[in-house]
């Protein structure tokens, strides 16, 4: 069967991006981020690992400027080429956020939607880290719930169950 992709489509990684990702955010705060204000002055880069869902990878970032989900194609994907700055809605486990389309040296496009920005200064090294690996996890994570809550929690729904309980 030939190849049926354009020259212009972005070919997914086979094998774990983290290290790029986390290369090619180094590369931004040393080329054009060190002597912005809002900085926090004690985060380093770290990038989470990255784990395939959806044959797309998807992981988290922290910076000294922001803390954000990532997502990339994965293995044998094809993304069309998309216009920086587009805004997209996907649906991961957790919850359905939008992601703008970014594009870095080192990386083909990539999807990134901020998480926190700016970093609350009183956040350590070691906790951004744990943080970043923390969001990582509940992106993909399932949504638990107690099918006891009523679905919309009127004031007398919330109390109806109690009425015959005399």
């Amino acid at each position: 069967m030939p190849d049926e992709t354009m020259p212009s489509d972005i070919k997914g990684y086979s094998n774990n991006p983290q290290p790029l990702v986390q290369a090619a955010f180094e590369r931004v705060s040393e080329q054009s981020m060190h002597d912005l204000s809002f900085l926090h002055p004690t985060m380093g880069i770290y990038a989470s690992p990255f784990s395939v869902f959806e044959n797309q990878w998807v992981g988290v970032v922290i910076t000294p400027w922001m803390l954000s989900a990532i997502i990339l194609p994965g293995p044998d994907q094809y993304w069309e080429h998309r216009t920086v700055g587009e805004k997209l809605g996907l649906i991961l486990p957790y919850c359905e956020m939008t992601y703008t389309v970014g594009e870095l040296e080192g990386l083909t496009q990539y999807l990134a939607c901020s998480l926190m920005s700016p970093l609350d200064r009183k956040l350590t090294a070691e906790q951004g880290v744990h943080l970043a690996d923390d969001c990582a996890r509940m992106l993909l994570s399932l949504p638990v719930t107690d099918p006891n809550v009523p679905k919309s929690p009127e004031r007398r729904a919330v109390f109806a169950r109690y009425l015959g309980d005399k």
